[in-house]
């Protein structure tokens, strides 16, 4: 039957369009209302694919930025210039939007897990485990990048290449093998004021009135033949600008987080 058509994954198409119809609607005031979403680029959004697009975004929250990263990519795809305003844009979303996302992380509670369904593929992070760096690397679980695959195959994927909420640290090389390997097309986001915003999960608001930004870039320029994983991983530094060239611009509280 159509209404219970599902997703590569398994996912109810039904039910995740109504988990994204519900939260978004009770998030839309974070953004436009509490505090002030400020949009940039996002004619770029009706110009992408239906499949074999990657987002790459530096890190501040969570969740909270996955849920911006949502409404602003159905906003922009329903017509609407730069702007989040009138949340009719989420009643018939995009379906084939996927994030990537630590598995303990969406494994960490009733709320996470719901927020799973809506379109996380999880992964093992190789470097840490249960909030602290580990000693020694694990090997990548080969479920993982075949899953990011599908999901590539099926339409559109976030990624937070860093892996962290921190600043500048470094980009995982991980990314830049999926990028060579299935040569999707790569927009640049940057976002900012999202960690004064909530807390580090995203899921309280921490303060009102704050100016949060949200900008997506013109497509990388990568030869997926020619450029090595090296440069590739810096030409993602520069994009999400987490290089450490931004360092000396940085103001103190986004150095220290």
């Amino acid at each position: 039957m159509v209404l219970f058509k599902r997703n590569p994954f398994g996912h109810i198409l039904f039910i995740k369009k109504w988990l994204i119809r519900i939260f978004g609607g009770i998030t839309h005031k974070r953004y436009r209302g509490f505090n002030h979403l400020q949009i940039e680029g996002s004619e770029i959004i009706k110009t992408l694919p239906e499949t074999n697009v990657l987002f790459i975004s530096n890190h501040q929250t969570y969740f909270a930025d996955v849920v911006a990263m949502f409404h602003v990519f159905n906003a922009s795809l329903s017509g609407r210039g730069n702007s989040i305003k009138n949340v009719t844009y989420l009643w018939n979303p995009k379906l084939n939007i996927y994030y990537v996302a630590a598995k303990e992380t969406m494994h960490a509670g009733l709320l996470p897990k719901i927020l799973a369904y809506a379109g996380a593929i999880t992964v093992e992070r190789t470097w840490r485990s249960k909030g602290k760096d580990v000693t020694e690397k694990r090997d990548v679980n080969p479920n993982d990048t075949e899953n990011i695959r599908i999901a590539l195959e099926d339409g559109w994927v976030i990624t937070f290449p860093q892996g962290t909420t921190k600043s500048f640290k470094p980009v995982r090389k991980g990314t830049a093998h999926i990028i060579k390997q299935h040569r999707p097309i790569v927009v640049p986001i940057v976002i900012d004021g999202f960690r004064r915003s909530f807390d580090k999960k995203g899921l309280l608001l921490k303060k009102k009135g704050i100016q949060q930004s949200f900008v997506i870039k013109k497509p990388l320029e990568i030869d997926y033949d020619i450029d090595t994983i090296d440069q590739i991983v810096e030409k993602v530094e520069f994009a999400i600008e987490q290089h450490p060239s931004f360092l000396k611009v940085a103001p103190a509280e986004e150095i220290e987080n």
